[in-house]
């Protein structure tokens, strides 16, 4: 596809975010999904956005995607307050949901390459249901080791085969960004890395009310879920967070002024 970015884009700490909202972005991808095909997009949020502020062949991953959505609210408030009034917050479940309500009028077909066994079963079953007609191409949970180079030609190859519209991939950050990176080109198809995405569908892990979304407080709904595996990634890298966009906020009013 070309390199000309779909929508304005707002830097954060280094990445380019998307200035759009969801309304624009399911037009955007139903007008241009084949030329999006082979390409990829990443769903963006603080604790991604501070990695790649670290890693800077991260950050290259999350750059070099077709789209990077602002999943975390910080993000598109962050943005607003540059002046991009536009900005909002596109998560990965909703994101989901609104490519599959669209689906069995589409035709579109959908791969999942990721999480475990039971969880696609779970996933499967879930989407069937929801979303009637919804076409379900292939699922496949991959190794949790690396993968030899045949079994990744493999997976290539079976994923291909499936002829997928959508290649919706759930390794977790940063698993799967740099998995759609090293496979741009290779999978066709659009690939969006969705992370728990897969088992939000699945009903396996449940999203925080709706009042706690709104007031960026879906971070501590999962934290309280699984807190020894979150502690780190919430509290200590969200507290990196805010001093670095404080930082490059004082910065930026200082160009601009």
């Amino acid at each position: 596809m070309s390199e000309r970015r779909p929508f304005p884009t707002c830097s954060i700490l280094g990445v380019n975010i998307a200035v759009t909202n969801m309304k624009k972005t399911i037009g955007y991808l139903d007008a241009h999904l084949e030329d999006l095909s082979g390409s990829y997009i990443c769903i963006s949020n603080v604790h991604t956005t501070v990695m790649s502020h670290d890693e800077e062949d991260y950050r290259m991953v999350q750059n070099g995607a077709a789209i990077a959505l602002p999943d975390g609210k910080p993000l598109s408030v962050a943005c607003r307050k540059r002046g991009f009034a536009e900005a909002e917050r596109v998560t990965g479940p909703d994101l989901m949901r609104e490519i599959f309500l669209l689906s069995a009028r589409k035709g579109w077909r959908h791969y999942f390459y990721g999480s475990t066994e039971d969880t696609l079963q779970l996933l499967r079953a879930a989407l069937e249901k929801a979303y009637p007609g919804i076409i379900i191409a292939g699922m496949y949970s991959p190794p949790f080791r690396p993968l030899t180079a045949e079994e990744d030609r493999q997976d290539i190859d079976r994923i291909n085969q499936a002829k997928a519209d959508f290649v919706w991939i759930g390794l977790g950050a940063p698993k799967q960004e740099r998995w759609m990176a090293a496979h741009q080109g290779k999978v066709r198809g659009l690939m969006i890395g969705v992370g728990a995405g897969f088992d939000y569908h699945a009903g396996t892990l449940k999203r925080a009310p709706l009042w706690m979304q709104k007031c960026s407080l879906e971070w501590l709904y999962r934290l309280l879920q699984d807190p020894v595996r979150l502690f780190k990634r919430y509290l200590v890298t969200n507290t990196k967070y805010l001093w670095l966009i404080g930082r490059e906020n004082r910065n930026y009013r200082k160009k601009t002024t």
